[in-house]
């Protein structure tokens, strides 16, 4: 079984290594085995709050789980309280994994979390549905849901 501190080396690596402008990144195998191993680790899902009720969300304990909007819904304006947001629910030394539906938003989060102090900041890549299939559709070729992680349905 893989350590919290061998997991943590392995995102470093992939953030050195593709000179990510944060920690690290995982995939969503190695966010969960975190999360388990970890229960200071946060999961920061940046996703709006209707994706979250429409499409769904992780299940996982409430006390590691934040939902922090990148951007508002409707109209994709970007959150302007998202940093006071961040800290009412994570200090700045905290392990924090960040989630949105493909991988991106969460990128964007974790850079400016950590250009704001926040040292341990991972993106979670693939996000909760992954990219689309040849059919346009998701969670079918990758992310947390395809990995067959726990969340909850709409």
């Amino acid at each position: 079984m893989t350590t919290r501190d061998e997991l943590l080396t392995t995102a470093r690596q992939r953030g050195q290594e593709g000179r990510l402008p944060y920690a690290g990144a995982v995939t969503p195998n190695e966010a969960f085995a975190l999360l388990q191993d970890d229960p200071a680790t946060i999961l920061v899902d940046v996703r709006t709050n209707a994706e979250r009720d429409w499409v769904g969300r992780v299940v996982i304990s409430e006390v590691q789980h934040a939902a922090v909007q990148w951007s508002q819904y409707p109209g994709g304006v970007q959150n302007a309280d998202f940093l006071a947001q961040l800290a009412q629910v994570a200090e700045k030394g905290t392990p924090l994994l960040f989630l949105c539906r493909s991988g991106v938003r969460s990128q964007h989060a974790a850079k400016l979390a950590t250009e704001h102090g926040y040292t341990n900041c991972f993106n979670i890549l693939e996000g909760f549905e992954g990219d689309k299939d040849n059919n346009g559709h998701r969670k079918n070729v990758n992310g947390w849901c395809k990995a067959g992680l726990p969340w909850l349905g709409a």
